[in-house]
């Protein structure tokens, strides 16, 4: 499977009622995706490229923010 694909099929999740260890996978996920698509932005400088890591960015923070859970005061 290619990187397109896998961008793709990660941005296409259903991010709704899932468990733990699937927010915990998802992260990672984003993580290795969004590393591997810095090393080609480092060399072609695509700003589709950039959009698509900013994209994946804003939902692995959405993930995360459930994972730590909400602070109560």
């Amino acid at each position: 499977m290619d990187l397109q694909e896998r961008v793709s099929e990660f941005l296409q999740l259903k991010m709704s009622h899932m468990s733990t260890s699937d927010r915990i996978t998802a992260s990672r996920k984003a993580k290795n995706l969004i590393l591997e698509l810095n090393e080609i932005y480092k060399v072609k400088k695509d700003q589709k490229i950039m959009d698509t890591m900013k994209k994946i960015t804003e939902v692995k923070r959405k993930v995360e923010k459930r994972l730590k859970g909400r602070i109560t005061v």
